[in-house]
């Protein structure tokens, strides 16, 4: 059988309440005492957003919840029109294990920004806040 999967995903992820109701039916309904249904089997999803985008006349700014992390696991870059926060942390732990705990994010850049003089820094209560300015426009008139 062929699936076919559309070219992107939408932007709040897999529409799981759709899909896994069609291919497990027999998990709706009663079984014995217990009540079955899909979204067991739905991943947890936290409405909550990871990061907060705000873009005025005033500048532009993300906020990145980051406090799982030390300032020195972190790395903010640009690329192309794009910020990427990156974040890795490793701790040994008793005996010959680690743990770990990694993220990526990418966020565009709109057009106006002055990504020369973008800013990073991390609150006391490990929020990652990235801010730059809008660039200059030159609103005099032409004599």
């Amino acid at each position: 059988m062929d699936f076919i999967l559309p070219p992107t995903l939408p932007a709040d992820g897999i529409p799981w309440e759709k899909v896994l109701p069609p291919l497990i039916p027999r998990l709706n309904g009663t079984y014995g005492q217990y009540n079955w249904s899909p979204k067991l089997l739905m991943p947890d999803t936290d409405n909550g957003s990871p990061a907060e985008v705000n873009c005025d006349d005033s500048g532009f700014t993300v906020q990145v919840d980051v406090k799982h992390f030390n300032p020195e696991d972190l790395m903010v870059k640009v690329i192309g029109d794009f910020i990427e926060v990156q974040g890795k942390h490793e701790e040994k732990k008793d005996g010959p294990g680690f743990t770990t705990r990694q993220f990526n994010r990418r966020y565009r850049i709109p057009k106006g920004v002055d990504t020369m003089a973008l800013e990073s820094a991390v609150s006391p209560d490990g929020i990652l806040v990235i801010s730059a300015p809008m660039l200059e426009t030159d609103s005099r008139p032409l004599t």
